[in-house]
This record gives C-alpha cells, sequence and structure tokens, in this order.
C-alpha cells in the first residue's frame, strides 16, 4: 500500500488556474501509473487524467482534454496536476490514485487513493 496526500485545491473564478499535488510515501511510487480522479455532490467519481510511470504516456478526459495537464516528479515521490481555462463545471472533489492496471480509465482498477482536496470554481 501507499499513502498518498492531495493538496493544491481552493477557490477560483471562472477562467483562473490551480495545480494540485499528490505527495506519495514509499519506495515504489516510480513503478507504478497514477491518475487523477474527481467527483461532484450527487456525481459518480469520474476519470481526468493519468500518467504512466515513467510519465512518457498521458491520458485525459474528454472534458478537460487541453486545459488541464498531469505530469510527475519520481524523485519527489510527486504528481501533479495543473489545471487551466477552469470552468465552473470543473468544480468537484479531486483525488489522486495509483493504477493498480496501466493506463485504466476506470477507477475500479485503482488500488490506494488520497483524501481528496475540493476545488471550486465561481462564474
Amino acid at each position: 500500500q501507499v499513502q498518498l496526500v492531495e493538496s493544491g485545491g481552493g477557490l477560483v473564478q471562472a477562467g483562473g488556474s490551480l495545480r494540485l499535488s499528490c505527495a506519495a510515501s514509499g519506495r515504489t511510487f516510480n513503478i507504478y501509473g497514477m491518475g487523477w480522479f474527481r467527483q461532484a455532490p450527487g456525481k459518480e467519481r469520474e476519470f481526468v487524467a493519468y500518467i504512466s510511470w515513467g510519465g512518457r504516456s498521458t491520458y485525459y478526459a474528454d472534458s478537460v482534454k487541453g486545459r488541464f495537464t498531469i505530469s510527475r516528479d519520481n524523485a519527489k515521490n510527486t504528481v501533479y496536476l495543473q489545471m487551466n481555462s477552469l470552468k465552473p463545471e470543473d468544480t468537484a472533489a479531486y483525488y489522486c490514485a495509483r493504477a493498480d492496471r496501466d493506463g485504466s480509465t476506470q477507477a475500479v482498477d485503482y488500488d490506494s487513493w488520497g483524501q481528496g482536496t475540493q476545488v471550486t470554481v465561481s462564474s
């Protein structure tokens, strides 16, 4: 198991930017793909972005493609999510997670989750 701690959420106006961070404990961080998911009130948790263990492969949900960028620094055991051109519909709790299955966009294929960080985008 790995422990994941997200940070960087907050309140921002539409069109603004935020960068989320996810700090991981454990020595095996750099051999796993990592993902970001989000969940708005009353909605199911949805995939946002994925990055492979070496950072060479990334995938994004269509709703964030071109606006969000996932990256990682294995030396710091940290994954980032740069969010630009934020929209009110991006408002949600954002979670990072460790992929048990490479490249998956399904929450069931992630075996460790952080506690989440809230992002609120005002119009």
